[in-house]
């Protein structure tokens, strides 16, 4: 069955088209008594320079940014440490952020979508190809993200990471395209989405309506972090089962892993993760 959405899985950011602007678009809804702020440049380590270098013609190539000239917004590019060791570019919006008011649409709860995973006996798990990118920036918005860098000023036509109110943005979306099937055989947080069916034979069909919707608003997959007809997995965290809610190996894994606590605060911080864990894994059996 997988082979006949083919279209709908993304191997690398060419094969993304971006959501249509008529069904999503980011917007900052800057206070319009906000003046524009400009972050001095800051100095980069010359390594650090040619890993950004080769982040933004990635990104140029692609469609994600374009140059700009004389912007009334000016933000900086920051190198964050990921889990694997390696740096990736980030960008400093926070004086952008400041005058965005939060946005009120509030996020499910987590623990009350992991819960409602119990008693489904196969499970997909799907994961969006840069999701936050397959989202375009509102026209008017776009040149507000400015960046600049050692060898230029760029900004974002499409919604990077770091800016207030990405993630509703994205739940909004989601919310909105999966209306009729959340809850009853789905589950998404942002871009984790959960297919769940009380058996094979009807998740082929409840497979089969999540992909038809994601063909229809153009919104693709990353297929290495897909999982389909599994009766397990990994979301939002949690290890969840036809069982329902268990222990999380790497969550045991870390606890395992702790030095035996001696002083009073390092006896808390264990009692603490211990008590996370049995919270949420209350409906195993």
């Amino acid at each position: 069955m997988l082979s006949e959405y083919i279209d709908v899985f993304a191997w690398s950011p060419e094969d993304v088209l971006g959501v249509d602007r008529a069904i999503c678009k980011h917007r900052l809804n800057i206070s319009k008594t906000a003046s524009p702020t400009k972050q001095k440049k800051r100095m980069m380590a010359v390594e650090r320079q040619d890993a950004i270098k080769e982040e933004v013609n990635k990104l140029l190539g692609v469609g994600y940014i374009r140059e700009v000239q004389y912007p009334q917004w000016l933000t900086n590019v920051v190198m964050v440490k990921k889990a694997n060791g390696k740096r990736r570019m980030c960008v400093d919006f926070r004086t952008l952020n400041q005058p965005c008011p939060k946005d009120t649409y509030h996020l499910p709860r987590i623990d009350t979508m992991v819960d409602r995973t119990f008693g489904y006996e196969v499970m997909s798990f799907l994961d969006a190809f840069s999701g936050y990118h397959q989202i375009r920036m509102a026209k008017e918005d776009e040149e507000k993200t400015a960046f600049i860098t050692d060898f230029d000023t760029y900004y974002y036509n499409v919604m990077p990471f770091g800016l207030t109110n990405a993630d509703a943005t994205y739940q909004h979306m989601i919310d909105a395209i999966f209306k009729d099937q959340r809850g009853r055989n789905l589950e998404a947080y942002v871009d984790d989405i959960l297919v769940k069916s009380k058996t094979l034979e009807g998740h082929l069909g409840d497979l089969r309506e999540k992909l038809d919707t994601l063909r229809r608003f153009d919104l693709k997959l990353y297929p290495a972090k897909c999982t389909f007809g599994a009766a397990s997995g990994k979301f939002l965290g949690y290890l969840v089962s036809t069982r329902g809610i268990e222990a999380n190996p790497d969550k045991i894994s870390t606890i395992l892993s702790m030095p035996s606590p001696k002083m009073a605060k390092e006896i808390q911080k264990l009692a603490g993760q211990i008590n996370n864990l049995g919270e949420n894994h209350c409906h195993a059996f």
